[in-house]
């Protein structure tokens, strides 16, 4: 099996994203520390294993690494550049 295979975009974690930042993350936009890239995270590419990989779609950098346990949830984020998450406003 490839790890082609084994890949999904940023969508098939759109649910723990959120759990984990309380808003909608898929839309939010993060530019990767190795290229430069600038991608939604639903365009990222995930892998799952004993975690969750978030990778760069250009270069496959780890933007993010995600771990949960009944205790806790691990997120590293050093991957990313910048994270922009777009803020709702009221009218």
């Amino acid at each position: 099996m490839t790890t082609d295979a084994l890949r999904l975009d940023g969508n098939s974690v759109a649910g723990l994203l959120q759990e984990i930042f309380g808003t909608e993350m898929t839309t939010a936009v993060g530019t990767c520390g190795g290229c430069g890239a600038s991608e939604p995270l639903g365009a990222v590419h995930v892998y799952r294993g004993a975690g969750v990989v978030l990778r760069c779609p250009h270069c496959a950098n780890p933007l993010v690494k995600i771990v949960k346990s009944e205790t806790g949830t691990w997120i590293g984020s050093t991957g990313l550049r910048t994270l922009m998450v777009a803020s709702s406003t009221v009218d």
